[in-house]
C-alpha cells in the first residue's frame, strides 16, 4: 500500500510526539523519521526521501532555513520533497527568506489537528499553501520588504495567457476560479499552471507566487477580486 511519508524536524520532543500522533492516526500517512536539529533533518531527508518535511524554523546546529535550502537543493527532480515550515507570529522576519529557500507553506505550531493533516496533504500534492489566510498574509507582508531583484528568470518565456494565469494564481484563485475567470476548462488551467511552473523552475504554486510579487504582477494587499 502506498502512503504519504512525513519527516518531522523540531527540537522539542513533545512537539514531535504530538505531530507524530496526529499524523499516524490518519489513513495513508506514515512518519518516517524525527530530527531534533537541522543537520539531522537534512541527513534523514537524504536517506529516507519523505514526501513532506515539517520543519521548525529555529533549531540548534543548523536552523530550519538552512536545512530547507539544503534539502531542496539536494532533492532529485523526480523525487521532490515539500517543506512545510512551523512558525509563530514572533518569527515573521524569517518567512520571506523561508519562501526563497524553497518552503511550500507555513503552519502555526498550535495548528488544529485537522488543519495539520490537510496542510500535509496539500503540499504533498504540489499545490502549496496559498489559500490559508496566514500564508497569504505572510507572503504579502514580506513582499513589501523583499530585497530588489532583477526580473525573475523564465518570466520572459511565458505567453500572455500564462502571465494571466500566474497573476490569478498569485491573487489566490483556485484552478476552478481561474477557469471561471478566463472562461476556459479547469483541465486547461492545470496545463497552463504546469507550464508556468516549468518555465519559472518553480517547485510549486507558492514559489510561483513569490515570482509574481517580485515581478510586480501583483502588489501586496491586492485581493482576488477585480
Amino acid at each position: 500500500m502506498e502512503y504519504l511519508s512525513v519527516l518531522i524536524a523540531d527540537d522539542q520532543a513533545l512537539v514531535r510526539a504530538g505531530f507524530r500522533s496526529i499524523l499516524e492516526a490518519q489513513p495513508g500517512i506514515k512518519v518516517v523519521g524525527e530530527a531534533a536539529d537541522g543537520r539531522d533533518a537534512v541527513a534523514l531527508a537524504r536517506n529516507r526521501h519523505p514526501d513532506v518535511v515539517l520543519m521548525d524554523i529555529q533549531m540548534p546546529d543548523i536552523d530550519g532555513l538552512e536545512a530547507t535550502r539544503r534539502i531542496v537543493d539536494e532533492a532529485d527532480p523526480d523525487d521532490s520533497i515539500a517543506v512545510l515550515m512551523l512558525t509563530t507570529f514572533d518569527l515573521n522576519e524569517y518567512v520571506y527568506e523561508a519562501l526563497r529557500a524553497g518552503a511550500s507553506g507555513f503552519l502555526l505550531k498550535d495548528v488544529p489537528p485537522e488543519d495539520l493533516v490537510a496542510a500535509v496533504r496539500v503540499v504533498a500534492a504540489g499545490d502549496g499553501l496559498i489559500a490559508p489566510t496566514i500564508t497569504k498574509r505572510l507572503i504579502e507582508q514580506f513582499a513589501r520588504s523583499a530585497p530588489p531583484t532583477t526580473p525573475p528568470r523564465g518570466l520572459e518565456e511565458l505567453t500572455p495567457r500564462e502571465v494571466e494565469v500566474l497573476t490569478l494564481v498569485a491573487r489566490g484563485l483556485s484552478n476552478r476560479e481561474i477557469a471561471d475567470e478566463l472562461v476556459i476548462s479547469e483541465a486547461t488551467v492545470k496545463t497552463h499552471v504546469k507550464r508556468v511552473l516549468s518555465k519559472l523552475a518553480a517547485r510549486d504554486r507558492v514559489q510561483a507566487v513569490v515570482v509574481a510579487y517580485e515581478a510586480g504582477l501583483v502588489t501586496p494587499g491586492e485581493s482576488a477580486q477585480r
